[in-house]
């Protein structure tokens, strides 16, 4: 059996200053607030709601693990809870520029995310039965991500 990706939504999350907890006995943890962003695709458009964050935990050798958690809230109405958990690494000097603020291109750098997608919507019913992965990288004060369904 082949997997087959179709492009959904491309999204432009916007976040605010990180909350920096310290060093932990996983790591070293962050809260990122999500405040806001859009998402635009053939499956899937409307805009991210101010609300949620990205709780990140630093591991040895700069692997960033994800755990994402926000809503979008479709053209119609919908508002469709998304579960994004995945890992960033890049090496000391890209990290350093990515902390830094600069624009890096995700190219140089690794950064996948699997996500979840849940509604009580009927009209979006699709999301609840489906997987889909992203790719993409933080661009100022954004995470840009290219979303594809598991087919």
């Amino acid at each position: 059996m082949t997997i087959v990706l179709t492009h959904a939504t491309d999204l432009v999350v916007e976040l605010s200053r990180p909350h920096e907890m310290g060093k932990s006995p996983a790591g070293k943890r962050r809260i990122i607030p999500i405040v806001g962003g859009s998402a635009t695709g053939p499956l899937l458009s409307g805009r991210i709601l101010p609300i949620g964050a990205d709780w990140q935990t630093v591991l040895a050798g700069g692997i960033a693990d994800l755990d994402a958690r926000y809503a979008i809230q479709t053209e119609d109405g919908a508002v469709i809870e998304v579960i994004s958990q995945g890992i960033r690494h890049a090496s000391l000097e890209i990290n350093a520029r990515i902390a830094g603020g600069e624009e890096v291109d995700p190219a140089e750098y690794y950064m996948r995310t699997s996500i979840r997608l849940e509604t009580g919507h009927p009209s979006y019913d699709w999301v609840n039965r489906a997987l889909f992965l992203a790719t993409g990288g933080k661009v100022g004060s954004t995470v840009r991500l290219s979303v594809w369904r598991v087919d």
